[in-house]
């Protein structure tokens, strides 16, 4: 249960009068509302179950209703001191917590995406391991763009002139934008945000934060109020920031990499690690299982029907299952490190993932490694954008594969595999349902 006198007294000493009490929805989106801090201890917070049930265009897949087992009733919310933060853009003193959702019950709800990254860590917990992770998080800045049917376009810069070339780490490409820079470090700095360095990216106006390495429940908490952070610190510019997959044709997609280790609890030792400092057979199969599970967890790590656009052969996504030693061009990057630091960089989800989901289907698929002590290929040493495209191509593709493994299945939860496959398959249909540019330019007098 949460320290309600720990909330109350960092209410009183920031002269909070206001608290945004939130929820990660399936997108990993923010819902909730809004309560005024004199009201915010002395009632229960409770939100429709129905929140975690949207798609991200607000409508509701077909088993709404009997997955929920509900007539959209209340699920209760309690409120995490961990994640209690201000929020420096409100204009007047504001916090937010994030909440954990209860069935009436008092159960922890199947259908919210924190409680599943929690089950995931039980798992670990109850084999005395530690999971450490530390994502890097790329995305765009973009001209404000009110007009859907016109193709985003990269934002002035301070120069006068947008980017037209690639950029890949040079300073003063970042410094075209530092006026927005400084005010996202100023707003992660009043919110606690554990990020580290930024670089500029290869594509035109496409940033990348890395974080600091910690618990994973810690960073997701962090990745979920980052993307909210950086929207608000670009509105502020007058500009966009988005996290989309691939928004931009001409330019590479944006990822959500997330470096792994395991620590043995009680020696706090990694555990990827032998006595002479080899990697150890426990770390074949954790990347085992990454590379066999991969493909069925590929819906969490490109969850829009977007996130395909970025799995080609233009080197901004890995195309297949391969791993290799500091090898960028593989999914499976193992960076140079010394033994107290090894660890298995997943570059597979994109910047638009669910961060309690990704992170949670990456170490799901190491934990099964282990367990079903799944061993690896050898490693790739050449460039595998040369090899076969062998993940999943389209959205309704990858959500078969999500009920294809039981394992799988039973540490996400059953019901929570239907509900997300049916949200999914929602938007999926929607978004076929219109008809692109493309069709119209080539097909409409041409077959």
């Amino acid at each position: 249960m949460a320290d309600h006198n720990d909330i109350e007294n960092w209410l009183k000493e920031h002269k909070i009068t206001e608290v945004e009490c939130l929820v990660p929805d399936m997108t990993g989106n923010a819902r909730g509302k809004f309560i005024p801090a004199k009201k915010f201890l002395k009632e229960d917070s409770r939100l429709p179950e129905g929140i975690l049930a949207q798609t991200v265009t607000g409508e509701y897949s077909d088993d709404f209703w009997e997955l929920l087992d509900t007539i959209d009733g209340d699920m209760l919310l309690e409120p995490d001191p961990n994640t209690k933060r201000l929020v420096p853009w409100a204009n007047e003193t504001t916090g937010q917590i994030i909440h954990d959702c209860f069935t009436k019950g008092g159960e922890p709800h199947p259908f919210s995406s924190r409680n599943v990254l929690k089950r995931v860590l039980a798992l670990y917990e109850n084999e005395g391991l530690t999971p450490i992770i530390a994502p890097e998080m790329e995305f765009y800045l973009v001209e404000k763009n009110p007009n859907p049917g016109l193709p985003l376009k990269p934002p002035i810069g301070r120069s006068g002139r947008p980017e037209t070339a690639r950029q890949s780490y040079s300073i003063d490409a970042a410094n075209e934008f530092e006026s927005f820079v400084e005010g996202m470090y100023s707003y992660c700095d009043a919110m606690n945000l554990d990020i580290d360095t930024l670089i500029h990216e290869s594509g035109a106006a496409q940033l990348e934060v890395n974080f600091i390495h910690g618990e994973p429940l810690s960073l997701a908490d962090q990745v979920f109020t980052f993307k909210r952070t950086v929207r608000e610190a670009a509105l502020k510019e007058d500009i966009y920031a988005t996290f989309m997959a691939k928004p931009m044709a001409s330019e590479p997609g944006s990822a959500t990499h997330i470096h792994q280790s395991i620590l043995n609890k009680e020696t706090g030792k990694n555990i990827f690690s032998d006595e002479k400092g080899q990697y150890s057979q426990t770390f074949r199969y954790y990347l085992g299982g990454l590379q066999k599970y991969t493909p069925l967890v590929m819906s969490l790590y490109a969850p829009n029907v977007n996130s395909y656009r970025r799995f080609t052969r233009e080197v901004s996504a890995p195309i297949n299952l391969h791993w290799g030693f500091d090898n960028r061009t593989t999914g499976l990057r193992i960076p140079d490190a010394s033994p107290k630091n090894y660890r298995i960089e997943n570059r597979f989800p994109g910047a638009d993932v669910n961060p309690y989901l990704a992170i949670a289907a990456t170490l799901a698929c190491g934990y099964l490694g282990m367990k079903n002590k799944i061993e690896p290929s050898e490693a790739y040493e050449g460039n595998a954008y040369d090899e076969d495209i062998d993940v999943p191509r389209t959205l309704e593709e990858a959500l078969r594969g999500l009920h294809e493994d039981q394992d799988i299945v039973d540490i996400f939860g059953e019901k929570f595999i239907q509900l997300y496959t049916s949200i999914k398959l929602v938007e999926f249909e929607e978004f076929n349902q219109v008809i692109s540019s493309w069709e119209r330019e080539h097909l409409l007098l041409n077959v």
